[in-house]
This record gives structure tokens, C-alpha cells and sequence, in this order.
């Protein structure tokens, strides 16, 4: 018999096959996956470690994954230890004819399950293209099979290679959350998030805005009124305490039920549950620039434009132009 009639015959086999009956149960637990923007050294680290941590307190299954090449994301919540990152332990591993294993990159602490994608030193390759293997590596390690209520996500807002836009850009999360302060860098790069994610739905994506969290707030209100402005909800003020600067920089937890700010972390706990994903109303500099006191921006400034005398540093003469010109017939 020929492999032509043979593949006939198994085609025919598998077109008979009656499919599974449509499911009329209850719907199965669906894991909530979440991505984290903001400009480095926003906070983004020191939220997720104390949100995880209050979230598996409450009796949810969380995982946190850092997706920055500091691979700094984990390091609060294992009180300053650096974990192996995903990227360098294949490395080894595929160096020594060995395959990664769970327990070679993901650890745990009081119910919180962390990770670090890691990758390359500086001027050594594409961060971005570390997320992207990093996550190929984490699907070879099963990571649509886990059970988890929660997937959070660490990502740079101020890098805009395609790598770091990787889960806007591919659905690989339900809803963003942006990282920012009462300064006009943060707030750029969370409206620089946002305009990628409306960019993104227009194409037909299907990832949303859930809020921004004010971290360092010092009451002065220009995140709340870039919230306000772009429609999207504030899920948390994280106040500008002393309190919990010194505890952060000794790589304490401050999000415990027991703790001073175990109700702020809890409140940021539900919010980050409920809120659904929103279509953001980016700004334009301009207005972006208008949530802030022209005087310490600079706004009122008048663009000068330069002339080719300006550029030479001398009298500028314009040549005749040798473009030939014909009268009109």
C-alpha cells in the first residue's frame, strides 16, 4: 500500500472521530496574567514584592516574574539574595548537556513563587531579545500548564525595543498596570505605555489599562490628575514615608497583615483583583507638560528657530539655485 493511501486512510480515521461534547460546567479558574510598567527606578520592584506577598497572605497563588535585565524584581523579596536568572542557567546548563528544571530558576517564600528572566551584560546583546528567549524558555518548562491565580509581570516602561513590548503586543497578558510619581519623567514613560497599548488595540489587541499606582507620593497631585486625564483609575498612593524608605532599602517586606501599611497593600491587593482592563486617552507633550507648573517644566518656552547662519558661525549668503524653471505655455 502507498504512503499515499495510507495517509487517505488515517485522514478518514480522524474525520470520523466525534468531537467533545461542548462543556456545560462551571467555567475553569482562569489565572489572571498582568504586566507591570514603569521607569526604572519608579518602584516597580518594591510594589510587586510587597503586593505578591499580601496577595498569597490572602490565600491566592501568585507567581512573580522579573522581566528586567538588572534582575533586581525578586531581590526584596528574598531579603537582598540575588536568584539565578532563566537566561544564564540554560547557559550553563546547555554548556553541560543538561536541560533547566523548575527548581534551578523558581523559588518561594511564605506562599510567593518568584523568578528572574535575567539577560545580557551590558554591550553584550538585545535586551529585548532576552525577554523574548526567556520566554520561550519558560514555555519549554511548561509555564501555560502552571496553576496560578496570579502571573505578575516586571517590565521597563522606558525601553521601547520590541522585546519589552512583548505582552501588550501579543496578548500575552489581560491588563497593564502602570508604576509612576508626582514627576514628569515617570508620567511620560506610564503615557508612552498607554499610547502602545491603544496602538496595540487598534490592531486588533485586546489588553487594556487596569490603573496607575502613585509610588513615593508626595501629595502634589500630578499623577492623579494624569489618571484622571487619560481615564484610567488610581489604584493606590504609596506615600513618600520614611518608614518605608528605610525598611525598603533593608529589604523588608511592608505589605504583611500585621504591618502599619498592611490596609494600603490590601486595598492595592482587591484593586489590582477587580479593575478591569480600560482603553487609555494617551496625551500629547503638550498635554502632558500641562499637568505641571510651566515654571518648574518649562513649558512656556518658545521654540527659536536656527538659521544657516546660526549653524556656520558666520554670514550666510544663499546661493542662486541652478534648478532649471520653464514658463508656463
Amino acid at each position: 500500500m502507498s504512503v499515499t493511501l495510507i495517509a487517505q486512510k488515517q485522514l478518514r480515521a480522524e474525520a470520523e472521530i466525534e468531537p467533545d461534547p461542548v462543556p456545560t460546567g462551571e467555567a475553569a479558574k482562569k489565572t489572571q496574567i498582568i504586566a507591570i510598567y514603569g521607569k526604572g527606578g519608579i518602584g516597580k520592584s518594591f510594589t510587586l514584592s510587597n503586593l505578591s506577598y499580601m496577595m498569597a497572605q490572602q490565600g491566592k497563588r501568585v507567581l512573580l516574574i522579573g522581566c528586567d535585565p538588572k534582575s533586581d524584581t525578586t531581590s526584596l523579596l528574598f531579603g537582598g539574595k540575588a536568584c539565578p536568572t532563566i537566561i544564564e542557567t540554560s547557559a550553563k546548563k546547555k554548556l553541560a548537556g543538561e536541560e533547566v528544571r523548575i527548581e534551578d530558576v523558581c523559588f518561594k517564600r511564605d506562599g510567593v513563587f518568584a523568578m528572574e528572566l535575567g539577560g545580557p551584560e551590558v554591550g553584550r546583546g538585545c535586551g529585548g531579545r532576552g525577554i523574548i528567549h526567556g520566554f520561550e524558555l519558560l514555555e519549554k518548562l511548561g509555564f501555560h500548564e502552571w496553576d496560578f491565580d496570579y502571573v505578575l509581570l516586571d517590565f521597563l516602561g522606558d525601553v521601547v525595543c520590541g522585546g519589552f513590548g512583548l505582552p501588550i503586543a501579543r496578548d500575552m497578558c489581560q491588563k497593564v498596570i502602570v508604576v509612576g510619581s508626582n514627576d514628569l519623567q515617570s508620567l511620560y514613560v506610564a503615557n508612552n505605555v498607554c499610547s502602545a497599548v491603544e496602538y496595540f488595540r487598534k490592531l486588533g489587541g485586546n489588553v487594556g489599562v487596569a490603573g496607575l499606582v502613585i509610588n513615593k507620593d508626595d501629595g502634589t497631585g500630578e499623577a492623579q490628575a494624569f489618571a484622571d486625564a487619560v481615564g484610567i483609575p488610581v489604584l493606590a498612593a504609596i506615600p513618600a514615608d520614611e518608614d518605608i524608605r528605610r525598611k525598603s532599602a533593608n529589604y523588608e517586606i511592608v505589605g504583611k497583615p500585621d504591618s502599619r501599611w498592611a490596609s494600603l497593600f490590601e486595598g492595592l491587593a482587591q484593586n489590582v483583583a477587580d479593575a478591569p482592563p480600560q482603553r487609555p486617552k494617551p496625551l500629547t507633550g503638550d498635554g502632558l507638560l500641562g499637568l505641571f507648573n510651566a515654571d518648574e517644566t518649562g513649558a512656556a518656552f518658545k521654540l527659536l528657530p536656527a538659521s544657516q547662519a546660526d549653524m556656520r558661525g558666520a554670514a550666510f549668503v544663499e546661493k542662486t539655485s541652478l534648478e532649471v524653471v520653464y514658463d508656463e505655455v
